[in-house]
């Protein structure tokens, strides 16, 4: 896993607290904390979807956190707008300039409503028991195989992608590449693998999905 994500954590009852050297305790940080910040995965992702998105693109950018990849896109001259369900990051993300619309992932929005979308999901895979009732956890953890939320939007993107829109997914090898491509392909995704990174603990993949024609 990349530095950032594993060294993000849930926030116990007692962070509130100011701690021992008499700085405000993590949820007493306001956004900052219950938001995931742009980090390695962020910008390979990022970095994936400018390469390829074009003006005037309409773009989604499912989880946007702090609105960073909605932000790039949006700089390269798409008409780009953030999906979050957690309310700090969709305050961070219109802070930014990011139109935003808290929803779980693709839900809400109507069928080829979109050229281009991009998402960074939570991915590391955590026992349920050592899960924390937080929303950076949420940001974080993938459930106990990594793609608790990876599947569901494997399972409705193609739904809103317009007829040669294509979906960009930031996929980790600790979250088993192989497993979410099947996924795709039963969805009637076909993937191609278009960026990656290898870091310590694993290796990050930006995978390209579009309709299989």
């Amino acid at each position: 896993m990349t530095e950032e994500r594993s060294g993000e954590g849930g926030t116990a009852d007692g962070d509130d607290a100011e701690t021992a050297d008499g700085k405000p305790g993590l949820a007493a940080q306001r956004d900052v904390e219950q938001v995931y910040q742009p980090a390695e995965d962020s910008k390979l992702l990022a970095d994936a979807v400018v390469e390829r998105v074009e003006r005037g693109d309409r773009a989604l950018d499912v989880g946007t956190g702090s609105g960073y990849v909605a932000a790039r896109m949006a700089e390269a001259g798409a008409d780009a707008v953030g999906a979050d369900l957690n309310p700090h990051a969709c305050r961070q993300a219109a802070g930014v300039g990011i139109p935003v619309v808290r929803a779980d992932l693709t839900g809400p929005f109507r069928d080829g409503a979109f050229d281009v979308v991009a998402f960074n999901p939570p991915y590391l895979p955590t026992e349920p028991d050592r899960e924390w009732d937080d929303w950076m956890e949420r940001a974080l953890s993938g459930g106990e195989d990594g793609r608790a939320a990876i599947d569901p939007f494997l399972d409705d993107v193609a739904r809103v992608l317009a007829p040669d829109g294509a979906a960009y997914l930031l996929v980790s090898s600790l979250t088993d590449p192989d497993a979410v491509r099947e996924r795709a392909a039963a969805n009637g995704l076909a993937s191609e693998e278009v960026a990656s990174e290898s870091h310590p603990f694993e290796t990050l993949l930006v995978v390209r999905f579009a309709l299989d024609r």
